[in-house]
């Protein structure tokens, strides 16, 4: 456990508290709020060097290995939760100085940079450009319907392009009473380790777990950063990303009534920037009634409710709420 003197005055203002080991952070200050043990009006954070029954999105497990960053904050609302609000955190995560750092340096290589893969993920396809490019090369086709109409062919049997993902978030309302109080913002994020994801543990998905480590070895030797930061650093750079995010979303509430746009043109603006789905062409699986329906179709950013915006081969354009993401090419 990191010495106590390590944690900054700023994480000590944020009522921070870390731990060797907890079954999950999120789960942890969840129950400390709801019994009474820690106070519903006040940010708290909790942190953790490895997690023993961590959580993802849609009850899937979350592997913790020691190195990484796990860690929860609370903080108090006032207003219902969006789907923005996910999509708002991964853009504040996105420019803590340490991704800021490695995007600067993969950029200069020419390298697909980390950016916020809707609806709650960091990471990036990191060949998903250079395939597209090699595909119209190798059918000389410059006309997109026509392209459009060979990529569409046998959906079911088309390559798809792994994630490597490197953060997740766990967006989770907190009550007390039947009241809403707040709202927990967990996030894992690989430093030094990647989980080795099995069948069982990816449940299906198509990501690859990758680490600020593996991304940092990715570069030239001369452009490699000598260390990255230590763990009490990253807890306080993602707190102050977190904190940054939840001001931005409050805006975006205090905005929304009065009919005027400029915090949200603001995010959307700077979402595109950093939008790992951009342009890329993408297969959709949702589940309606137990029966699985696909769309696929060019990611073409959010609306404005946070939805995923896909043009179909038609021209039409989808608004999907969920749905589980492949890159196919």
């Amino acid at each position: 456990m990191p010495p106590l003197t390590s944690f900054s005055t700023y994480l000590s203002e944020l009522n921070h508290r870390h731990v060797a080991s907890s079954a999950s952070t999120n789960s942890e200050l969840i129950e400390a709020l709801q019994n009474g043990a820690l106070d519903v009006a006040t940010v708290h954070v909790l942190t953790a060097e490895t997690q023993s029954a961590g959580r993802g999105q849609h009850g899937r497990s979350w592997q913790s290995p020691r190195g990484n960053v796990y860690l929860s904050l609370y903080h108090p609302v006032h207003m219902p939760i969006s789907g923005l609000l996910s999509l708002i955190i991964g853009l504040e995560l996105a420019k803590m100085p340490v991704i800021q750092t490695l995007n600067e340096q993969l950029q200069a290589q020419g390298m697909t940079p980390i950016g916020v893969k809707w609806a709650n993920d960091l990471g990036f396809y990191q060949q998903a450009q250079s395939q597209s490019k090699e595909l119209s090369k190798e059918q000389s086709i410059t006309d997109s319907s026509v392209l459009d109409s060979v990529l569409n062919s046998d959906v079911a049997n088309q390559r798809t392009l792994p994630f490597n993902k490197l953060a997740g978030i766990l967006i989770e309302p907190v009550t007390k009473a039947g009241r809403l109080v707040g709202v927990m913002l967990g996030i894992g994020l690989n430093v030094q380790a990647a989980p080795k994801l099995t069948t069982q543990t990816s449940e299906g998905m198509s990501y690859q777990a990758i680490s600020l480590q593996d991304i940092n070895e990715m570069l030239p030797l001369e452009t490699r950063s000598a260390s990255l930061p230590d763990l009490p650093m990253l807890y306080q750079q993602m707190s102050k990303a977190l904190m940054a995010a939840m001001t931005r979303f409050e805006h975006l509430g205090i905005e929304q009534p009065t009919g005027h746009t400029y915090y949200l043109d603001s995010f959307l603006e700077q979402f595109a920037m950093m939008d790992a789905l951009s342009g890329l062409r993408l297969r959709v699986t949702q589940d309606y009634n137990n029966e699985e329906k696909v769309i696929t179709g060019i990611a073409c950013g959010v609306d404005t409710h946070g939805c995923l915006q896909l043009r179909q081969d038609s021209g039409k354009i989808s608004t999907l709420f969920t749905g589980r993401i492949d890159v196919i090419y």
